[in-house]
């Protein structure tokens, strides 16, 4: 696991023009992306489902889950995020960055073009 911070713009993907600039915590074993529900909610980004989650101390919690517009640099992806609530960091999850075709390197905590893979594809 490797741990960095950077900046991230998130839209509505209805309102791509319109967003935030978030600061993020980037973990390479969060699998999705936390951000404050304020910031979801002024956006425009609704919930659509609830779901638990596990800490790691082993509480489990329940979080609201939409969908949002990442960018960074010249890259975007559309991904889950989960509103935050008090105390939730900002958080940038494996989903969120693969989404975009980025991959945290956990050495030298940059962000890296992801390879892109399509299977089971064949040309005739």
């Amino acid at each position: 696991m490797g741990i960095t911070n950077l900046r991230v713009k998130i839209a509505n993907p209805l309102k791509p023009n319109v967003f935030e600039s978030v600061y993020f915590m980037v973990d390479s074993g969060a699998v999705y992306s936390v951000v404050d529900a304020e910031i979801l909610k002024k956006l425009g980004i609704k919930p659509m489902s609830e779901k638990e989650f596990s800490l790691a101390n082993g509480d489990l919690i329940t979080r609201k889950m939409g969908g949002a517009l990442y960018s960074y640099g010249e890259e975007k992806g559309h991904a889950p995020v989960i509103f935050g609530e008090k105390g939730d960091s900002n958080l940038l999850g494996a989903v969120t960055l693969e989404s975009m075709g980025l991959i945290l390197d956990p050495i030298r905590r940059q962000l890296l073009s992801l390879p892109m893979v399509l299977g089971g594809l064949k040309n005739k």
